[in-house]
């Protein structure tokens, strides 16, 4: 159907319904529009009445959505978009069924987690902080700062813990700490999701880190501050100021833009499963409650060594 065919009035109604009553966003509106005007344009081509659709006829529609090419994504806010239509009706009395209930979108395949190559990842924590650099000028970038920074990652990509694992961290072990490090003996305690608990290990560079920062931490931590990371202004450090600082030092170190923290905990798991092979492992390292949230890495692994075949083997151009 072309672009410019107007609505149907019945279906015009349902998008009002939709912006007045249910108060859905303009994009959302707008995509919603375009499905029904495609639902509208399918059953006049099949000389259906759109009230008297049958499952059939809406499963050979997705199939014809699906030969059209439209992404899993794509296809799924139309089935919404349609069942929402016939569930309006239903409650009107225009139709006595849904012929959408029980049809399900395509699934649309999980892309795989993005990690940095074994040099990155070492160059990003080996890299020192840049106190005087130019391109950060008018943004705090004290000793101090530098220090926690660094610490930050070497916790991120040497224990693999989440953002908020991190950030929930305090000082020491009290009856109401989410997290805390153990220098003594190199472990972190943290609170995962399903304020499941786990202890992973602190390596020997982070454990350095640490004890580096936290001979600064003072200097910046208000009184009675017991956050193990903390801003500027004493507190303790919220997702966005440490998704900030991490993407400037990744620029720094001159790493492909688009660095962010859970991407330190992915390549954690890619290159400790690289070196290890020891998937039940990781996976108790990372928190996972099921086997199969990790097995995505294997993915990764796999990515690397066909890289490493087609970079090295004599017999791997096939052009």
């Amino acid at each position: 159907m072309d672009a410019a065919t107007p609505l149907a009035p019945e279906l015009q109604a349902f998008l009002g319904h939709l912006q007045v009553e249910r108060r859905l966003a303009s994009r959302t509106l707008a995509m919603y529009g375009e499905a029904l005007l495609r639902l509208q344009g399918y059953a006049q081509a099949d000389g259906v009445a759109l009230a008297r659709a049958m499952p059939l006829h809406l499963r050979h529609w997705v199939g014809q959505l699906r030969r059209r090419g439209l992404a899993p994504r794509s296809i799924a806010i139309a089935l919404a978009a349609w069942r929402g239509l016939y569930r309006w009706w239903g409650r009107q009395g225009v139709v006595t069924a849904n012929p959408v209930d029980g049809i399900r979108p395509p699934k649309a395949p999980k892309p795989l987690p993005k990690a940095l190559a074994v040099e990155q990842a070492m160059a990003l924590a080996d890299h020192p902080g840049a106190m005087t650099d130019p391109a950060v000028a008018g943004r705090a970038n004290t000793p101090a700062l530098a220090a926690r920074d660094a610490a930050i990652v070497e916790l991120l990509y040497g224990s693999g813990l989440r953002i908020a694992e991190l950030l929930g961290l305090d000082t020491a072990a009290h009856a109401g700490a989410a997290g805390w490090v153990d220098l003594a003996d190199a472990t972190a305690h943290v609170l995962g999701k399903g304020s499941k608990r786990r202890s992973v290990p602190v390596g020997r560079s982070a454990l350095l880190a640490l004890q580096a920062w936290l001979e600064h931490r003072p200097q910046l931590a208000a009184a009675g501050e017991l956050a193990l990371f903390v801003s500027q202004r004493g507190t303790r450090l919220v997702p966005n100021q440490l998704r900030s600082r991490l993407k400037d030092q990744a620029r720094r170190a001159e790493l492909p833009t688009g660095v962010h923290p859970h991407m330190l905990r992915h390549s954690f798991a890619s290159h400790l499963l690289q070196s290890s092979g020891d998937l039940r492992a990781v996976q108790e390292l990372l928190g996972h409650a099921s086997i199969s949230t990790t097995q995505v890495y294997t993915k990764l692994d796999f990515q690397h060594l066909a890289k490493v075949y087609d970079a090295a083997h004599p017999r791997a151009k096939r052009r």
